[in-house]
């Protein structure tokens, strides 16, 4: 699945921002397959830190203990890297709300931060790592990504126009993530451990759903692939959290049932990963959409005077537009997740007892 990358990485110095969490310990499983020089673990958490170490036991790894928030430890660990995946933020909805400043002082500030340091020390490549979220936000972690993103495409502009700089900076968007820390299935697994009803917060409400793997090979193409100021976004299914629900309840063969709880502060409905508006210079890759950053600057000649001619779309790529899959498709999926699998053959060998 990865092997097409490896002549990219090997050899290669990567920093991970954020590298502790669900995104950083799927990759760095990848990356120590690829012969990188080196992988730099930078992120606030030591236990994290320590855990990962002693799970790994490599001498490619190396962890710095540090914060984005503070420019000095980002430029610390940024010394001698090649590539960099900006993983470090503030993710969870109600966290951010509660907290907006935090959320600012992390997703954006943070970000900017790492991108500074990255052009200044002549990085090759840095992905930055975003959201569906960041997509008309109505929250305040959607807005603090989404203003992390501008950050990234206006930093890439500027880049170009300097030159002697090398650095490449984009991006990828992906919605849901399965299994990863803080998401919805380990809290339903959780909920059915505690012999509890699976609690839906609304069960129309729609979510993309994309394995941890499939998000990793993403970032890996953006890596290869991605040009100053361009977004990447892989096509991804999606379910209802009904459909969800009901998934992993008929999978372990769970009785207890789901009960509709109601909409948290700042969620949505559904989510969008691609705007009408970014649609429209979209380039559509097979698997991935490319979202170029905007080019036609402050010449409106183009809309007046008819220059503009392609077509006009009033869609955009959202949870509840694209695929979506039944009952019997999630549990097809769920069965992917290298968690789910241990779960189950945990539970076929305490039966066999």
């Amino acid at each position: 699945m990865f092997t097409q990358y490896r002549k990219y990485l090997k050899g290669k110095t990567i920093l991970i921002t954020g590298g502790t969490g669900s995104f950083g310990n799927t990759v760095v499983k990848v990356l120590l397959t690829m012969k990188p020089r080196k992988i730099i673990i930078f992120s606030r958490d030591e236990k994290k830190q320590h855990d990962m170490r002693i799970l790994y036991n490599s001498p490619l790894l190396k962890f710095i203990i540090g914060d984005v928030r503070n420019r000095d430890s980002v430029d610390n660990a940024m010394r001698g890297v090649d590539y960099v995946f900006h993983a470090a933020a503030l993710k969870q909805v109600p966290s951010c709300e509660f907290f907006p400043l935090e959320a600012v002082r992390t997703n954006i500030l943070g970000a900017n931060n790492v991108i500074e340091s990255a052009v200044a020390q002549n990085v090759e490549r840095v992905v930055v790592l975003s959201t569906d979220k960041a997509v008309y936000p109505i929250n305040a972690m959607g807005m603090s990504k989404a203003l992390m993103e501008k950050t990234m495409v206006a930093k890439a502009r500027e880049v170009l126009s300097i030159r002697g700089i090398r650095t490449v900076l984009c991006g990828v968007r992906y919605g849901n993530v399965m299994y990863s820390r803080g998401s919805v299935i380990p809290h339903f697994v959780g909920l059915m451990e505690r012999g509890k009803k699976l609690t839906v917060t609304d069960y129309g409400m729609t979510r993309f759903l994309l394995p941890l793997s499939d998000a990793v090979e993403l970032v890996l193409y953006a890596l290869t692939n991605g040009k100053n100021g361009e977004i990447y976004v892989k096509k991804a299914p999606a379910a209802t959290m009904e459909t969800l629900a009901t998934a992993l309840c008929e999978l372990f063969s769970y009785t207890k049932g789901i009960a509709q709880v109601g909409i948290r502060t700042g969620e949505k409905m559904h989510e969008t990963l691609i705007t009408v508006e970014e649609l429209l210079r979209a380039k559509d890759l097979g698997s991935y959409y490319k979202v170029p950053p905007e080019t036609q600057g402050l010449d409106y000649n183009q809309y007046f005077f008819g220059k503009n001619k392609k077509k006009q779309t009033r869609i955009a790529y959202t949870s509840e537009n694209t695929k979506r899959l039944t009952v019997k498709e999630t549990i097809t999926l769920l069965r992917t997740l290298p968690e789910i699998r241990e779960m189950l053959d945990k539970n076929k060998n305490a039966k066999t007892k």
